[in-house]
């Protein structure tokens, strides 16, 4: 039993014990049940506490039994609730560290709450696509107020019980106790438990003048900043219930609308990216309790803008940073970058100056190698080239002590190769950021055929201490994200061959829900970086085709937003894309060359071809073992190249769409001579799982 039950004095206590966050799964909420009603046959029991086991009163619903029958197995949360209401002595819920989604309704069915300071307080239901669905809606508004309870519940935010129980009027804290929570919560349910009668939530009135104005107010703000999420704006028509409906009306709204979002593609999409990121740190053969080496001082090679924004990450974590470069000049250009996004955040009020001064104490300069040599973790971050890797790699196998990990931040090159260059190849491993380095959540981690488990599981732990969704890689040409972006590119380049603009891909594109489209984003990390590669692939891939026009534009030396001109033309000082004649006429010249004659391509097949060639790609990428699992390679699109989140990663959205449907398309595509036709050939992992009606997940 996930619950335990002992008598004080002449009060009965209920721990919730259910690591790590004692969330109410079937074996808790059962032994909650069973505990109340052992308390209530028990003469001796004059008053009941229930408080959570561990760093957590409780986190709420137990994610490992989504998707199962003992989700919605009696006793189900509604049920044990009503139970709480309907017990004849008082039952005082003594709350600490963390109480959210249905730990919050648990706490708001009893009759008191009792709070530990510092205790954080929330219903993120809306994270995940969801609104409570446990009385959230119909009791938080009622102790709180209307418009603080719809603030929590819309944002899905954690609040501070200290701040709480300092809103005027607020009934959710009886009391805020200090020193040992539940010697204070036996004491309090001492004292009221001949008060009568029970005091119940359910009993109090939500209030709030110009309740019409405020919620239309309140719907217009939310309908504007939800955009692609139903979620939000069902939140505030459940609050809503609380004030027009009579109570158990409310409770029985607030369920419709809850079950209907559970149905809803936005909502299964959320939370498939939920379990999805804590899928990424689980490596079958690297147990969670592999020892790790121990990391004090970093080293960073390189200090252009990728290598700045790496240093500051570990500058972020406290973690002292030494940072290497060949000429002192551009060593001080990027110490001056670095200040100057600290400066940039202290002037938002995002940084207070101190901090600014202490991250930048914990930062080193240096221009020889051997000043690195007490670093526990070296990172390089130099030119994508992989004869200026062996230079460094070598220099590095000399100078740094025994133990030490030597991390590379190339983005499509050999990883083996690299680690071929030092004698200790089981210490090397890859740590691709994603520019900027400093904001981009994604860190695909590239394990080595000879990188050893504890070198790999440390560079998992330290990523998450340095607050990065890590992702782990084989070894293949551009890893996850770039292997794929690169078929991507590929259909982007076809299209326009055959008759669309820049303009109308991206359009198409960022209408499904990217952050920018592929010819945006080409301008943003720099066209030549592509036509770098291109250059490569021409000679160990030939029969690889692309379209020319990314290297006409090159030619034209129409590089990006660096060079004020790429796909689009910018004007300088302002971000803005403006469609190029120049661009549009290098096309038409290309096509006339061709002999192609331009044809109307609809925005659905803009989506489907850029979409589907990422999923063909990526199963290829599952089926070589390259990536753990679909859901990896869904984490990589959501943090690393803005897949929009309500769709959930492009292999969850074939699983939305059918996997079916999908190739059904892409042998529709295969008869387009100016297209790929093998590449459209469904990857055999896609076609297996079509044939079988099978799903990624």
């Amino acid at each position: 039993m996930s619950a335990n039950y002992e008598v004080r004095g002449n009060v009965a206590v209920i721990t919730l014990d259910n690591p790590p966050v004692n969330g109410l799964g079937h074996d808790t909420r059962l032994g909650i049940a069973q505990g109340l009603e052992k308390a209530e046959n028990d003469t001796a029991v004059k008053a009941i506490v229930i408080t959570g086991a561990g760093k957590a009163f409780s986190g709420g619903a137990d994610i490992r039994e989504f998707g199962t029958p003992k989700t919605l197995a009696e006793p189900n949360l509604l049920s044990v609730i009503a139970l709480l209401e309907a017990s004849t002595k008082p039952v005082v819920a003594a709350i600490h560290a963390v109480c959210m989604g249905g730990g919050l309704e648990l706490a708001l069915g009893c009759h008191y709450r009792v709070a530990a300071p510092g205790t954080q307080v929330a219903l993120p239901e809306v994270k995940i696509g969801l609104l409570p669905g446990a009385g959230g809606t119909q009791r938080l508004p009622r102790v709180i107020g209307v418009e603080n309870a719809l603030n929590m519940i819309v944002s899905g935010e954690p609040v501070a019980s200290e701040l709480l129980a300092k809103a005027p009027g607020q009934k959710l804290f009886d009391k805020i106790i200090d020193g040992d929570l539940l010697a204070g919560a036996l004491a309090f349910a001492a004292d009221v438990a001949d008060a009568r009668p029970l005091p119940l939530v359910r009993n109090l009135r939500a209030e709030y003048p110009n309740r019409d104005a405020y919620f239309q107010f309140a719907r217009n703000t939310v309908g504007a900043m939800a955009k692609n999420f139903p979620a939000p704006l069902k939140c505030v028509d459940a609050v809503a219930a609380s004030m027009r409906m009579k109570f158990d009306e409310g409770l029985k709204f607030e369920r419709e609308l809850f079950t209907a979002l559970m149905f809803t593609p936005e909502s299964k999409a959320l939370r498939h990216a939920f379990m999805a990121e804590r899928a990424t740190t689980k490596i079958p053969d690297v147990p969670a309790d592999t020892p790790v080496r121990e990391i004090k001082k970093v080293g960073v090679i390189g200090a252009g803008t990728m290598g700045g924004g790496i240093a500051m990450n570990f500058l972020n974590a406290g973690i002292p940073v030494t940072l290497l470069e060949m000429k002192q000049e551009a060593l001080d250009k990027g110490v001056g970058i670095i200040r100057k996004n600290y400066d940039a955040q202290v002037k938002k009020g995002k940084l207070k100056q101190d901090k600014l001064d202490q991250r930048m104490a914990l930062l080193a300069t240096t221009l020889k190698y051997d000043e690195l040599k007490d670093a526990d973790l070296v990172i390089e971050a130099v030119f994508e080239d992989i004869g200026v890797k062996q230079q460094v790699f070598k220099t590095l196998d000399e100078v740094m002590k025994p133990g030490a990990i030597l991390a590379s931040n190339t983005s499509t090159l050999d990883l083996n190769k690299i680690a071929s260059f030092t004698k200790r190849p089981q210490d090397v491993i890859g740590m691709h950021f994603f520019s900027p380095a400093n904001v981009m959540k994604l860190l695909e981690v590239i394990r080595g055929e000879k990188t050893a488990k504890d070198v790999l599981a440390t560079v998992m732990q330290l990523g998450k201490k340095i607050k990065k969704t890590c992702v782990v890689s084989g070894v293949c040409d551009g890893f996850i994200g770039n292997r794929m972006i690169e078929q991507y590119s590929r259909q982007a380049g076809f299209l326009l061959e055959e008759g669309c603009t820049p303009q109308q891909v991206d359009k198409a594109v960022e209408k499904f829900g990217f952050a920018m489209g592929p010819f945006r984003m080409g301008d943003l990390a720099g066209n030549d970086v592509g036509w770098y590669i291109r250059k490569r692939r021409y000679q160990e891939k030939p029969h690889m085709r692309y379209s020319k026009t990314a290297d006409l534009l090159c030619e034209m030396g129409r590089f990006g937003q660096k060079t004020g001109a790429g796909w689009y033309d910018y004007v300088p000082g302002k971000r803005d894309a403006i469609p190029s004649p120049v661009v549009g006429e290098m096309i038409e010249t290309h096509r006339a060359a061709l002999g192609v004659k331009p044809r109307k391509i609809s925005d659905d097949e803009i989506v489907q071809r850029l979409v589907y060639a990422l999923v063909n790609e990526g199963a290829k990428i599952v089926d070589e073992g390259i990536a753990l699992r679909a859901s990896d390679i869904d984490m990589v699109y959501l943090t690393g190249y803005g897949f929009p989140l309500h769709r959930g990663g492009p292999m969850c959205y074939a699983d939305t769409v059918g996997l079916f449907n999908v190739v059904a398309t892409m042998k529709r595509f295969a008869k387009n001579p100016l297209d790929d036709a093998e590449f459209w050939k469904p990857a055999p992992l896609l076609a297996k799982l079509a044939a079988e009606g099978k799903s990624f997940s």
